[in-house]
């Protein structure tokens, strides 16, 4: 008969498993790419903090997304390059320390998706009510965007875990690299059906209503250049767009492959490599591609390198007015 042990404070973190050669080269790997992680969403959040050029909606809204990477990503991989480390038998973690990082796990993958929703709602207005853009998108706009991008997944998510939480549990087994909710409600034996319910209904609604948004809104500005036909409108539309909805399938793959991979324990390696990926892969690649994209931030990093490398008189004589 199995032993139980009932509401423990202390549980322990299965963790990414692999052969003990493997370690050092694993924990290098995950280092590094946590490093560049960090740089590249730091410099893009310097980057737009500084550049008053850049002081605009779109990369205001950007911000945000920038921002929900550096805290889930903060939240998660430290701890598990320090887990790497450990034998599994020590990687224990506080149950409310798990709670936590279970609920800044499902905010940042949450919030991710209302900012992009925000987002395709600026360039919607960009492209498709260019006159009205300034009356549209102002100030307090943005303020409101920004408090649901934010509001919403808090009240969402709060809810989802406090579902878990009012639950007794009888195991202290985390089958995650990292705490999330379905590993959470997976202790206890009692019925979760109510969780599964809300879980699904949760990730459904979010993923009908952010893919909604970008059909909605990128549909729209598709039908706006093929009617207008003006080339300029056209290549700039194309550009912002493109880079959106490739941010945004990346994340979303990502987010669906973790999801049906709970579904099916017997892949349960490849949901915790998944779900570890999930944190680094997308908020690495979304300064690679705005950056890329754009032109403030291309002649921002060549005023910054190139021109002062090469031509150390070219940002004094660029400040000297015409009298």
């Amino acid at each position: 008969m199995e032993n139980y042990t009932y509401n423990s404070p202390t549980l322990q973190l299965e963790g990414l498993q692999f052969a003990d050669y493997s370690v050092s080269l694993v924990f290098f790997l995950f280092l590094f790419s946590y490093i560049i992680f960090m740089i590249m969403n730091l410099g893009i959040l310097i980057i737009i903090v500084f550049e008053k050029n850049l002081h605009q909606p779109m990369y205001l809204l950007f911000v945000n997304l920038t921002v929900s990477d550096i805290i889930g990503s903060t939240h998660i991989l430290p701890r598990l390059l320090s887990d790497i480390l450990l034998p599994p038998s020590e990687r224990l973690i506080s149950y409310y320390e798990c709670v936590v990082q279970a609920f800044i796990t499902h905010m940042f993958g949450t919030t991710s998706h209302t900012v992009l929703m925000a987002m395709a709602f600026d360039r919607y207005v960009a492209i498709c009510r260019p006159l009205f853009y300034s009356t549209i998108m102002t100030n307090r706009m943005i303020v409101k965007l920004v408090a649901l991008s934010w509001g919403v997944p808090f009240v969402l998510v709060a809810i989802l875990l406090g579902l878990t939480v009012r639950l007794n549990r009888c195991r202290t087994l985390i089958t995650n690299p990292f705490c999330d909710n379905a590993s959470l409600f997976k202790l206890s034996c009692e019925s979760v059906i109510i969780n599964n319910i809300y879980g699904l209904t949760f990730t459904v609604l979010l993923f009908v209503a952010s893919i909604g948004c970008i059909v909605l809104t990128y549909g729209s500005i598709t039908a706006v250049c093929l009617a207008t036909k003006n080339k300029s409108l056209n290549s700039k539309a194309f550009k912002t767009c493109s880079t959106h909805l490739v941010v945004y399938l990346i994340m979303s793959l990502s987010g669906v492959m973790i999801v049906v991979l709970h579904r099916f324990p017997q892949y349960s390696d490849y949901r915790k490599l998944s779900a570890v990926l999930f944190v680094i892969v997308p908020g690495t690649l979304n300064p690679v591609i705005y950056g890329l994209q754009s032109k403030e931030i291309r002649n921002f990093l060549y005023k910054l390198f190139i021109c002062r490398k090469c031509f150390p008189s070219c940002e004094s004589k660029s400040l000297i007015k015409p009298v």
